[in-house]
């Protein structure tokens, strides 16, 4: 027996531990390719815009983007590229010329906040009163300014290409945006980016940088509609 070689069994006992490792290794080491992402959170929740049925917006208040099953843009009945998206829609939000095709305006001031304020308080409608502490908190932060009643529609064929949708989405986001740094700009000399950074920050050094953020909002807030996809048309 004693040139018989004796046979060994393997210990399997860390086999496991070290498939384990082999696992988390691979899960840790292995990247997912994605050829498209959201550049933001869709759709952007809308800031004030009317929610009681019984409030008819105008036709002229109602910035309308269709986008066929062909990637089309239909803006206001009248064919568009995609670049063209941003100022257009800038145009209608602001309508600064004062034309009677976009918007309504109302130049305000704190003398008008004031004079609604009393009258909303006399005929005891809080939802007024609301709405003229507000526009006076604005006034207080950048002086006089104008508002607009806009609205933008969207509405999308169910053929409509993913890449469209989220670049559609993005013009209008970045049109608003644009609009309340050049407002930042022009009425308190601060980039806007930078106001919204400091008023979520926690950091109590900052406590009129809230009013302010909000102020801007008032004057530009984001308005953006969106309704069910359907067979808008091939063109």
């Amino acid at each position: 027996m004693a040139g018989r070689r004796m046979s060994q069994e393997i210990n399997a006992g860390s086999m496991a531990d070290i498939a384990f490792l082999l696992l988390v290794f691979f899960l840790v080491t292995t990247t997912m390719d994605s050829d498209w992402g959201l550049a933001r959170l869709l759709p952007p929740p809308p800031e004030d815009i009317p929610q009681n049925d019984d409030i008819k917006i105008k036709e002229r208040d109602v910035f309308v983007v269709l986008a066929n099953a062909n990637d089309q843009l239909l803006v206001e009945g009248e064919l568009l590229e995609i670049d063209q998206l941003r100022e257009k829609a800038k145009e209608f939000i602001t309508n600064a010329s004062h034309s009677e095709n976009l918007p309504q305006w109302e130049d305000i001031s704190l003398g008008l906040c004031n004079q609604k304020i009393a009258e909303a308080k006399a005929a005891q409608d809080k939802d007024v009163l609301s709405k003229w502490k507000k526009r006076l908190e604005a006034a207080n932060v950048l002086g006089n300014y104008t508002l607009t009643k806009q609205v933008i529609s969207l509405q999308n064929d169910r053929g409509t290409s993913y890449n469209l949708y989220i670049q559609v989405q993005n013009e209008l986001a970045a049109a608003y945006r644009e609009l309340r740094e050049e407002l930042a700009r022009e009425k308190l000399g601060e980039d806007y980016a930078m106001i919204e950074e400091k008023a979520k920050s926690k950091n109590p050094v900052y406590p009129d940088y809230k009013e302010k953020y909000n102020a801007i909002k008032t004057v530009y807030p984001q308005r953006i509609s969106e309704a069910e996809p359907k067979e808008v048309g091939q063109n």
